[in-house]
């Protein structure tokens, strides 16, 4: 453990994670617990892809109104920028267990109004309850974690949330696949999250709350009770005594200070910098592209030339599924590695991923299936694509082409082979239905390609990077980077960062790809992830293994260290270096 303990700490560290939490289950039960509201941040985030299909179904005027689709998505993200900035006021003023309560309870609500609504209105209020408990919960629950959470296993413990957020997401797919025969579908997948929220709400009633937070409240003896059933005799005198010096230096500040604003937050060195690392994270997080691929993963499908919808929900599983897999890998890796390394090696995956699946996207482009006047006029005349009849160079058109002419155009392939010329066609149900009946393939998303599964392999390579490092890290980075003083509004002003940067990307992606193209929007995803790897390089310290009220000493200092691969030479226990007192690796 860097600047803690020594070397046999990192080799051993998720074992210790386990046998700490087998022989301490009450650690294990704070981690899930809290954890729970991870399941349903990802559960809420997830489910509407699938759910909005059947929406339509039943609501006329969400079916022919995109502006109405796009803000039933995306009113659960804006809720959950308020969520988030609100959460973090809520966590330093009632309580981590309270904000978490809270948004428990508005998880609930929301479920249940989006289960009964009975227009769009209604189904957007309750996207709305959501979000805002998706916003406290996003940064409630690793802080929670996190203070409740020996040194030596915190990064793995706060892992769990990003397991279970991933594996919200998962679930969240097959519940889709589950109720799509169900009566009622929609409102059961919706409906479905009010369970998990009803039963965190109860556990963490019977939960304490965060040591950490009780102590700075002047309640010392509530939080040395919870801290002797968290940490061995051994160990608990010296982190009472760590937390002690961190609250008293803290109450020496607020006698100098007049209150907390953005201004004053700026102007301490130790705060500024935890911000610019902690934020910066939370919004490269989202610029690297991961909610166009967890968003929209059934339409990049359909845009690598998959036709079938159900094929498409199904091979989404698979990123998903890899999602959650990748939390896992992190759980175990996060205390043996080190945060920043990981997030080197995560970031170098998915510039490769990133860059492979622009290749993959220019060359379907460059081999789209030529539109054939004689294959489009083998359909009545009045199915024809009017872009297509009035186009003064149709010779030249290829299904791209015909796919971004007009809304209202469908590429119908050739019956011998899908990558032979084909007809540009009205895309509507009932041209839809004559396609098929000639035993044709129907596309509107994107076009035939041999390339398909390569582009579902690069989804692969890029979850698999991703997940382990920049799905989980940013999380664990702000809920222990920051002074207790100002963890909770600090955190929470990171977690609006990371739904502002989340509603940027997940409201651009599908403009940015009818405006230049697919492959050139990964390549925008790809340079600002090399962006991403200096900016870690340069920004952000390493937090592993070392106590909470340790990190504000790392940040007092310079934090930059390059060579953050190599192991220190000689540490000991105290955090000594050649005798001389490592601050995190200061060059």
């Amino acid at each position: 453990m860097e600047g803690g303990v020594g070397h046999g700490t990192d080799a051993t560290a998720f074992k210790k994670c386990l046998a700490l939490s087998y022989k301490n289950p009450y650690v294990l039960r704070l981690a899930f617990s809290a954890g729970i509201g991870g399941l349903l941040f990802g559960y809420d985030t997830g489910v509407i892809s699938g759910a909005l299909l059947y929406i339509r179904d039943d609501f006329k005027d969400v079916d022919r109104n995109t502006v109405l689709q796009e803000s039933i998505v995306s009113m659960a993200v804006a809720g959950a920028i308020i969520g988030a900035a609100i959460g973090g006021w809520l966590n330093d003023k009632f309580g981590r267990k309270t904000a978490i309560l809270i948004a428990d309870f508005l998880f609930f609500v929301g479920a249940v109004i989006m289960a009964s609504a009975v227009n769009s209105a209604l189904l957007i209020v309750g996207r709305v309850f959501v979000g805002l408990g998706v916003g406290m919960a996003s940064m409630t629950a690793p802080l929670y974690i996190s203070e409740a959470s020996p040194a030596k296993i915190r990064g793995a413990l706060v892992s769990t949330n990003g397991f279970l957020i991933t594996g919200g997401q998962f679930l969240s797919y097959l519940i889709n696949l589950a109720f799509t025969k169900a009566p009622g579908t929609w409102r059961w997948m919706l409906g479905v999250a009010g369970l998990p929220a009803l039963l965190q709400f109860i556990l963490m009633l019977l939960l304490p709350e965060s040591p950490r937070w009780l102590y700075r409240k002047g309640r010392q003896e509530e939080a040395k009770a919870i801290l002797r059933k968290i940490y061995s005799p051994d160990q608990v005198e010296v982190e009472i005594q760590a937390l002690k010096e961190s609250v008293d230096k803290e109450n020496e500040e607020n006698k100098a200070s007049e209150g907390i604003n953005l201004f004053k937050l700026c102007q301490t060195k130790t705060i500024r910098r935890g911000l610019i690392a902690g934020v910066g994270l939370q919004i490269f997080q989202q610029f690297v592209g991961i909610n166009t691929v967890m968003y929209y993963s059934p339409t990049i499908i359909q845009l690598a030339g998959i036709a079938s919808n159900r094929t498409a929900l199904l091979l989404s599983l698979v990123t998903a599924g890899l999602n959650a897999f990748g939390s896992i890998i992190s759980i175990y890796f996060i205390d043996r590695t080190g945060r920043k390394k990981l997030l080197v090696i995560s970031l170098f995956g998915v510039m490769i991923s990133l860059g492979f699946l622009s290749a993959v996207f220019y060359e379907a482009a460059s081999t789209s299936p030529a539109v054939s006047m004689a294959e489009t006029s083998h359909f009545a005349a009045t199915f024809t694509c009017p872009a297509y009849h009035n186009a003064g160079s149709a010779n030249s058109w290829d299904c791209t082409r015909c796919l971004k002419a007009s809304p209202d155009c469908g590429f119908c392939a050739s019956p011998q082979n899908k990558l032979l010329p084909g007809a540009c066609l009205i895309s509507n149900d009932t041209i839809k239905d004559a396609c098929h009946d000639q035993d044709r393939l129907w596309y509107t998303r994107g076009c035939p390609s041999r390339y398909g599964w390569l582009a579902l392999l690069g989804l692969a390579l890029y979850i698999i990077f991703f997940s382990p490092g920049m799905g989980t890290v940013p999380w664990i980075v702000n809920s222990e980077i920051y002074p207790l003083r100002f963890r909770g509004i600090c955190g929470g002003i990171a977690a609006t960062a990371n739904w502002i940067s989340n509603l940027i990307v997940a409201q651009s992606f599908l403009s940015l790809t009818h405006a230049i193209g697919t492959s050139w929007t990964f390549l925008v995803f790809g340079v600002l992830s090399v962006v991403a790897l200096f900016f870690v390089l340069i920004c952000v310290p390493e937090t592993k293994g070392l106590p909470i009220e340790e990190i504000e000493k790392i940040l007092e200092r310079r934090s930059l260290h390059l060579m953050f691969w190599k192991k220190r030479a000689n540490e000991n226990n105290s955090g000594e270096v050649d005798g001389k007192k490592e601050v995190g690796g200061d060059v």
